[in-house]
């Protein structure tokens, strides 16, 4: 059976503009697939933000770890398996201030593990990760992709190539506070993502 992991990152939860989408891709998906959906919610169940304790028990050694370090090590295991076990993802991109959700940037800095999803060469960085369809979905409600400046999603597909995931596909939803323009730039979407998925 086809598994699809969900990575939820809307403050607004289901009513979210990109957990809408989302939602509406999963659906697509799983018209196709008749697959597993996993969730995982970076608002519901927030992840440690990247500190001091959180950097050392990333860097530890087996077998030298406290309890504590051992325990950011095991959550960091989870979330690399959960990518590992899904055959696809689906990942809502909220915007705020110009920039993604802060508990995303969370859960790239605990998949960011140098011999485990990634490694260094003497050509450069090599990611570890088996490569499968990525879906970003990103919403906004001004224009950034369109005028050029969006910042964002090159970093999150800059990210993801990091760790081996190079089969991205962006839907961007623009203007959702554009009053009428909110709905055009929804629908346009939706029809995107079943060409993406059809």
């Amino acid at each position: 059976m086809k598994k699809l992991l969900y990575v939820k990152s809307s403050l607004f939860g289901d009513n979210g503009q990109s957990s809408q989408l989302a939602q509406h891709l999963i659906e697509q998906w799983q018209q196709v697939h008749q697959g597993e959906v996993t969730e995982r919610d970076l608002i519901a169940q927030p992840l440690p933000m990247l500190d001091l304790e959180v950097m050392g028990a990333l860097g530890s050694e087996a077998g030298q770890r406290s309890e504590a370090q051992q325990q950011v090590i095991d959550l960091a295991d989870q979330l690399k398996d959960e990518i590992e076990t899904a055959d696809a993802l689906v990942i809502g991109v909220p915007t705020y201030n110009f920039n993604l959700p802060i508990q995303m940037k969370a859960w790239f800095d605990l998949l960011a593990r140098a011999g485990v999803t990634f490694k260094y060469t003497d050509k450069g960085p090599v990611g570890l990760m088996q490569d499968k369809p990525v879906y970003l979905i990103a919403t906004r409600g001004g224009q950034l992709h369109q005028q050029g400046i969006d910042h964002q999603m090159p970093f999150v597909r800059q990210f993801l190539a990091f760790i081996g995931l190079t089969s991205v596909h962006t839907i961007y939803a623009e203007d959702l506070a554009m009053g009428d323009a909110a709905e055009a730039s929804l629908d346009q979407a939706k029809k995107e993502i079943s060409q993406i998925i059809g």
